[in-house]
């Protein structure tokens, strides 16, 4: 195995500015559609013989696992969630007493036991269920944190900036779009209403934005936006009303982080959106997530032959929907290689799989997966 001449960091944003690194970036978890469920985590610990007795949950909705260095350590990965950690927990059983899995979850998340073996979180006016068996939350997205200020969040930057060799994003904005279909109505029906919406959003943002940066901009390395654009096979609106009501607002956004800071963009979009990506990219989107190649129009080989000089890939290196939790672990290790093999060449890419390893995939593909992508990650020294 060749030898690595950079730290995670380094690599990282090595890789966002188009620079030569010594091999691809892996990622695992450091946003919340890039992450693993915590009863795969779980899973995954148990296979590799690590402890299971600490694991914590920073998404209650996803019900995501925060990453520890072990694990990380072990695959390589350069990445890390910034997230200040709950300041009261307790722990929770979600297969009941006897149950084999037992998380840390936030002391603000109650669940409930149903009758019928499902679990009933309220929280903020929302209800969410948990099926019995099931492995996340659904009904809303109330927030769980138990302290709305940055100070925690930007305290917790500076530790990883100072004591780890990760990189890390802060993550918090919108992007002007909402798929809910009463919004999209009213693109049509009170345009002039929407646009002033996202005017006063993007005020509020960009100053929150120069607030973030004062306080933790020079310990992480980009900012991310979340506003999924497509369906399974197309936009979810037209490219022309993308342009009007929502791309100026993330140009704005964006351009604000990059006079400001040496932060990058990152945009989590899921979803069919090629046609969308040109227009992304002109607003200022550096990197793009999770690249989900199983959606229509999103051929690997098309989208880093005809974009993969202008937008940095984070993610597209295994299909989750078809492969991942499907498949044998030599077919995952194959179809990682092909993918490394399309994404990687010339840089602009930092491996994660298409959004989150969902709960019900085997240890051993996640390994397959994570060891794959490390084997042929390497760049060649010329």
């Amino acid at each position: 195995m060749p030898t690595e001449t950079m730290t995670s960091r380094e690599r990282v944003i090595r890789t966002l500015r188009r620079q030569k690194v010594d091999r691809m970036p892996i990622d695992l978890g450091m946003h919340y559609s890039t992450g693993i469920s915590a009863f795969a985590y779980w899973n995954l610990r148990e296979h590799l013989g690590l402890s299971t007795d600490n694991i914590v949950i920073p998404d209650m909705i996803q019900f995501l696992a925060r990453v520890d260095e072990d694990v990380m350590q072990r695959f390589h990965v350069d990445c890390i969630l910034l997230h200040p950690g709950w300041q009261q927990t307790h722990r929770w059983r979600p297969r009941g007493a006897a149950g084999r899995y037992d998380f840390v979850i936030p002391k603000t998340a109650q669940p409930q036991l149903q009758p019928d073996g499902s679990w009933l979180l309220q929280r903020n006016g929302a209800s969410l269920c948990m099926p019995a068996g099931g492995f996340f939350f659904d009904g809303g997205w109330p927030g769980f944190s138990d302290d709305t200020t940055l100070d925690r969040t930007a305290r917790e930057a500076e530790r990883i900036y100072k004591e780890t060799p990760y990189a890390t994003f802060w993550m918090g904005f919108g992007a002007y779009f909402s798929q809910d279909p009463d919004w999209l109505c009213r693109m049509i029906e009170e345009p002039e209403k929407i646009l002033e919406e996202n005017e006063a959003q993007c005020q509020r943002d960009i100053e929150y934005a120069g607030l973030a940066i004062e306080t933790m901009g020079k310990y992480v390395q980009g900012f991310c936006l979340n506003s999924d654009l497509g369906a399974q096979n197309g936009p979810i609106c037209s490219l022309a009303h993308y342009q009007q009501f929502s791309a100026p607002f993330v140009k704005r956004l964006c351009d604000f982080i990059h006079r400001n800071s040496d932060c990058k963009t990152f945009l989590h979009c899921c979803g069919s959106i090629k046609p969308l990506i040109p227009t992304l990219i002109d607003s200022g989107i550096d990197a793009l997530n999770p690249v989900q190649i199983s959606a229509s129009n999103m051929d690997p080989r098309q989208l880093k032959s005809e974009l993969g000089n202008k937008i940095v890939f984070w993610g597209g290196g295994c299909n989750t929907q078809a492969v991942l939790g499907r498949k044998t672990p030599q077919e995952v290790a194959q179809h990682v290689r092909e993918l490394v093999s399309i994404f990687k060449p010339g840089g602009g890419f930092v491996f994660n799989q298409v959004h989150n390893i969902m709960g019900d995939v085997p240890p051993e593909n996640i390994v397959a997966m994570l060891d794959t992508a490390y084997a042929e990650s390497f760049y060649s020294a010329e």
